[in-house]
């Protein structure tokens, strides 16, 4: 038997381990894992290139609790190691058996899988064992290995009586990390960061129907029929699927097995996904995965299942920032990739160049595949438009590249159900929606309800309202407006339409200066300046008397500002101010004036107020009671 110190740089490294290293104890199951899978596919890849002359079979790991001895197993049959190996990998901790396996066999072995530090990996089990025992046989004809530390750096290292190939690490569980001997703590582990490894992992058994035998159906005398029932057998319960769809080429896979995929990450969803991405690179990084569009909210906040990152096969975290562009996280699905570089936990990315670039091919790719399925099922994206507008407008004004793309797919639908691209929207409006000035005034409405009365008078002169009601709008069409030439857009509601689009033609008003002068003082007398900017216009006679607007440029900026951004400071706690269009064409108006008593054309002027705020929903609470007492009062 052997005795030493393991070498290690400092006196006691595992109380570093367990408070440094790792932020999670629980990652040393995956560790341990990913090490049992690195030994059974580097013995894939010798026997393969004809190193080993060994039977690689079908083999694989197993987890077994002892709680009764306070022990954890892991098992594998891959390619275990000799005394000197153990000596080697296990004692000397900064060295790295798969770096050197690597560098060996870097051309051939580029594609089996191998995962990472071997020696930091393994000591991750210190933080729950307060002993660790490695009992080993190497394919090579050797003697196996036992080895057992403590936690100190104290070690022993004899001969073992194993005969069958591979390793098996017994953790001694430390009294305050007993929920490891947990059947549901250790199954949830196991799902959580080993569901998809590429080696096939059993955790106890279970009883399933017996495939060779069919239930026999038998007839009594009476006739009535009586089916046994399914002989159950007990099989190995292999928790992984080692093969998932990310790994496979898109040509292998049909509809079906995208939707199985999607309810094997996401078992607790139940809507289908609208369509996916199968992402596959090889140069210049290696990156295979499958993101899926679900159907979206326009609250951005909502987010409960997010995009899976996985190192061959090996979960890594849910937190994609930096690797996913921001506006893609809303997405669902699968990125893999050996080329994300992490440290030495695998927990959190360590920045660098690679990431942006594989950032920018997945904008790329999402981009390409939106327009391959806008151009070659154009009704079916936009029946599913209202579901993805969220991600496509929040990545046209978040990355540049993507807006440039996007102008090939990105819709603008109309109050009427139709949608243009803005290309199509320009050459259709253009004749019609230019005004004096020679500029393209696009209106918008943000509420049909609630914005009906305006669009009704937009849809009258045969202008085109679009609908856009997401709450990333302002933004998106302040960079609209600053990308492409000549253009404003105008909220239906900005305005009177004859001002959101002026024209040549401007109206003459009924009545004279004196006249104009009067209402003024009038109207300003009763009308509290406070909430409303009174504006006398000279419009069609048969237009609203009174019309309550919010200049479009006020608006816009209390709006940006509240989801994000705006530039203005304090604009969002600036109290509510309105434009009031008084039409000096109407009869009504004309009647105002004209009527002899002053508390007459008070109550005149208060009514046809609160009218045009009942229309804008801005009549509440005490002023809404006393406006309908009035109406009654009126009508009798």
């Amino acid at each position: 038997m052997t005795k030493g110190n393991i070498n290690v740089s400092v006196e006691n490294i595992f109380p570093l381990i367990k408070k440094f290293l790792y932020s999670d104890h629980e990652i040393f199951l995956r560790e341990l894992i990913s090490n049992a899978t690195d030994a059974t596919l580097k013995l894939k890849h010798l026997t393969n290139v004809g190193e080993a002359k060994v039977e690689y079979g079908n083999p694989q790991i197993e987890v077994k609790i002892d709680k009764e001895g306070k022990k954890l197993h892991i098992t594998d049959q891959g390619l275990g190691m000799t005394a000197e190996e153990v000596e080697k990998y296990i004692n000397q901790v900064a060295f790295s058996g798969a770096e050197e396996f690597l560098d060996k066999y870097k051309d051939s072995a580029k594609d089996s899988g191998i995962i990472g530090h071997f020696g930091l990996g393994f000591y991750s089990a210190f933080m729950v064992a307060e002993k660790v025992e490695i009992i080993t046989k190497s394919f090579k004809d050797e003697p196996a290995a036992h080895w057992m530390c403590d936690g100190s750096p104290e070690f022993t290292l004899e001969e073992a009586d194993k005969t069958d190939r591979g390793t098996e690490i017994i953790l001694h569980i430390a009294d305050d990390s007993t929920e490891f001997l947990e059947e549901a703590r250790i199954r949830e582990l196991l799902n959580k960061y080993n569901k998809f490894m590429p080696v096939a992992i059993k955790f106890g058994t279970k009883e399933v129907n017996d495939p060779e035998h069919e239930p026999q159906t038998t007839k009594d005398k009476d006739g009535k029929e009586t089916t046994e029932p399914h002989r159950q057998i007990t099989v190995d319960d292999i928790i992984n699927n080692p093969n998932p769809a990310w790994t496979k080429q898109p040509s292998e896979l049909k509809d079906e097995d995208y939707s199985g995929f999607y309810r094997e990450l996401y078992p607790m969803q139940f809507e289908e996904p609208l369509f996916n991405i199968h992402l596959n690179v090889d140069y210049p990084f290696n990156l295979t995965g499958i993101l899926y569009f679900p159907k979206m909210s326009n609250d951005m906040q909502i987010q409960k299942d997010k995009i899976q990152l996985y190192q061959n096969q090996v979960f890594v975290t849910d937190n994609v920032e930096g690797i996913v562009p921001e506006f893609l996280t809303m997405l669902r699905g699968v990125i893999d990739s050996p080329d994300i570089p992490l440290n030495v936990s695998r927990s959190y990315l360590q920045a660098d160049g690679a990431v942006k670039k594989i950032s920018s091919y997945i904008t790329r790719k999402v981009a390409d595949k939106l327009k391959s399925l806008f151009n070659n099922s154009r009704e079916d994206f936009e029946a599913k438009w209202n579901d993805i507008k969220i991600v496509i407008e929040y990545g046209m004004l978040s990355e540049e590249k993507f807006f440039e793309k996007a102008d090939a797919f990105a819709l603008y639908p109309t109050i009427d159900g139709n949608y243009f691209t803005y290309q199509e929207l320009y050459d259709k409006i253009k004749a019609n929606q230019t005004d004096k000035d020679n500029k393209l005034v696009i209106l918008y409405a943000s509420d049909k309800d609630a914005q009906h009365s305006y669009i009704e008078a937009a849809k009258a002169k045969d202008y085109e309202v679009l609908l856009l009601d997401s709450p990333i709008v302002p933004h998106l069409i302040q960079k609209l407006e600053s990308s492409k030439e000549n253009i404003s857009f105008a909220r239906v509601d900005g305005d009177h339409i004859d001002n959101l689009i002026k024209k040549d033609d401007t109206k003459i008003s009924k009545l004279d200066e004196d006249q104009t002068k009067a209402l003024d003082e009038l109207l300003k007398e009763v009308i509290p300046s406070e909430k409303f900017i009174v504006q006398l216009e000279a419009m069609d006679s048969n237009a609203n008397p009174f019309i309550i607007t919010q200049p479009e440029f006020m608006r816009r900026m209390k709006e940006m500002q509240q989801t994000g951004g705006g530039g203005m400071f304090g604009m969002g706690n600036m109290p509510e101010m309105y434009n009031l269009v008084v039409n000096t064409n109407s009869d009504l108006v004309g009647e105002i004036l004209n009527t002899k008593t002053k508390k007459k054309q008070e109550r005149l002027i208060t009514q046809s107020l609160d009218l045009a705020r009942l229309s804008q929903g801005l009549l509440k609470g005490e002023e809404l009671t006393n406006f309908i007492k009035r109406s009654y009062d009126m009508i009798k």
